[in-house]
């Protein structure tokens, strides 16, 4: 749920050094069940305990992941080093266990969606910009939801099928298939649908062609081949141009739009914002699109995914960032 896969978009190939990469045996049917009896356990002491209790608890579990797997934070140091470089060694290590407090915040929600209903909604989220989304959509192409890892991913989208209507989601399956089974019956219990891989293309210009929204996390690390290198905090970025391209085939409306945790109001505030004005090109609109992302992270440091290897793929000739070591293209 809170992992950051390195694959910018259904149609590329999944990121890896530019180095050979061990190959990868067969999952077995053992290790499936035992992450899933754990994760599963995890989620209803979440779902079945009182609120207060349900963010102790989550708390807890994202102090046991950070001790546990020490690399997901020293990611996070290398990049907040190599982004904004103007913080010090503090600063850093504040903005780091903010994120895990966000991840933490997130488990809880996505535990919660069973009891989450339009009708208490508004004690878990409220929208900003919604008109931008109305507009967008009287427009009659469809809307493109340029979204990221920033707070609440999950709960913005499953909470726009309650402010509005279902919409399609572009995903990536788990590893696990027991796990991702259950992942899926929650994303889709207001309504909303899961793309996956298979002719993803094909069928976002399809609910674009029916006036529908798509979702898709635009901020991932992408494979060499399927990339463009933008400018993301100073440092080139791969990115999927597929997005661009998708919005200039379909003359779909772009909205960026972030859940944002509100300490003041102890909620989330999803942000719908202006339309980003496509021009065509698809390299200058994906740099437009991360251009955006960006602004948002730098307002909300504490709330980005840090600990996933954003800079993965580095441009012909670059050196690796984040060590030699090949690892599994899906990992964090």
């Amino acid at each position: 749920m809170y992992r950051a896969h390195e694959e910018s978009s259904p149609s590329s190939t999944p990121a890896c050094e530019l180095k050979p990469v061990a190959r990868v045996h067969p999952r077995s049917s053992i290790r499936n069940l035992l992450e899933y009896l754990l994760a599963l356990s995890a989620l209803k002491s979440l779902e079945w305990t009182p609120l207060p209790l349900s963010h102790e608890l989550a708390r807890g579990y994202t102090r046991l992941l950070d001790l546990l797997i020490p690399r997901l934070r020293r990611v996070g140091e290398q990049n907040l080093a190599m982004a904004m470089p103007e913080l010090d060694a503090a600063a850093r290590r504040t903005i780091l266990n903010g994120v895990f407090h966000s991840i933490a915040r997130l488990l809880v929600t996505f535990a919660k969606f069973p009891s989450i209903r339009s009708e208490n909604l508004d004690r878990w989220i409220r929208a900003e910009g919604y008109e931008h989304f109305e507009n967008a959509l009287r427009a009659g192409h469809g809307v493109l939801f340029a979204t990221a890892h920033l707070g609440n991913w999950e709960l913005s989208a499953y909470a726009h099928a309650l402010f509005a209507s279902p919409m399609n989601v572009v995903v990536r399956p788990l590893d696990n298939p027991l796990i991702d089974a259950v992942v899926e019956r929650r994303r889709t219990l207001t309504g909303n649908s899961i793309l996956g891989k298979k002719d993803f293309a094909r069928s976002i210009l399809k609910a674009l062609a029916a006036n529908e929204a798509v979702g898709i996390l635009v901020d991932q690390n992408t494979a060499l081949d399927a990339a463009v290198f933008v400018d993301f905090f100073g440092i080139p970025a791969s990115a999927a141009n597929s997005f661009a391209k998708l919005a200039h085939h379909s003359g779909a409306a772009v909205i960026p739009g972030f859940a944002i945790w509100s300490d003041q109001e102890q909620r989330y505030v999803l942000r719908f914002g202006p339309p980003i004005p496509m021009t065509g090109d698809p390299e200058r609109d994906t740099q437009a699109i991360h251009r955006l992302v960006e602004a948002a992270i730098r307002e909300h440091p504490d709330q980005w995914l840090w600990i996933h290897r954003r800079w993965k793929t580095r441009p012909p000739g670059a050196p690796a960032l984040y060590g030699s070591v090949p690892v599994r293209p899906e990992s964090v």
